[in-house]
């Protein structure tokens, strides 16, 4: 479990380092006006409402890891697209991929729990991988917001990118699989 969040950790911290300041780039740098940004994040909410049931199923067809590290590897694309967008239009289908990504990880990262602890300790195992999310979101926006001033917006992104790249190589090398694949 310990593994699994450790491994996890950049991806969170690199979420709150940028979706911190997401908004504020949409905005700035690419033009969007705060209907289509509220758009733009709905478009990625839509495609995890759709399509979480499929990846999770995934999940079980194929392994809890190879979904964690298509998703980790799908958010190091994603921040490079990211920085290197110029027109808020193009966000749209990176959100698509962006969406998939998180309720892939999801799905996996708790399937894989599910795996390998206890019934009876399943809640505290949840409650502590949440942890690792909120350990994220605490380093990462305020390194965001101070970061962004000084290296700009484009730069955050490709630092999330190393970021999750980190975390694809500590899950390919430190995470076993936990699930019988029933290809």
């Amino acid at each position: 479990l310990y593994v699994l969040c450790a491994c996890a950790l950049p991806l969170m911290i690199c979420s709150g380092l940028v979706y911190s300041m997401f908004s504020l780039y949409m905005a700035e740098v690419l033009g969007a006006k705060r209907t289509q940004i509220g758009l733009i994040y709905m478009v990625g909410s839509l495609v995890g409402l759709l399509f979480a049931p499929l990846l999770g199923k995934l999940s079980d067809r194929f392994g809890r890891k190879p979904i964690i590290l298509c998703s980790m590897a799908s958010f190091v694309l994603i921040f490079i697209l990211y920085s290197m967008a110029r027109d808020y239009l193009v966000v749209y289908p990176i959100q698509i991929l962006e969406g998939a990504a998180w309720v892939a990880i999801g799905a996996a990262v708790t399937a894989y729990i599910a795996d390998i602890i206890a019934a009876e300790k399943r809640g505290w195992a949840m409650g502590v991988y949440q942890q690792t999310m909120s350990i994220g979101w605490v380093i990462g926006p305020a390194f965001g917001g101070f970061l962004s001033d000084i290296i700009g917006f484009r730069t955050i992104f490709l630092l999330g990118a190393i970021l999750v790249g980190i975390g694809f190589i500590l899950v390919l090398f430190l995470v076993k699989e936990t699930h019988v694949t029933t290809r």
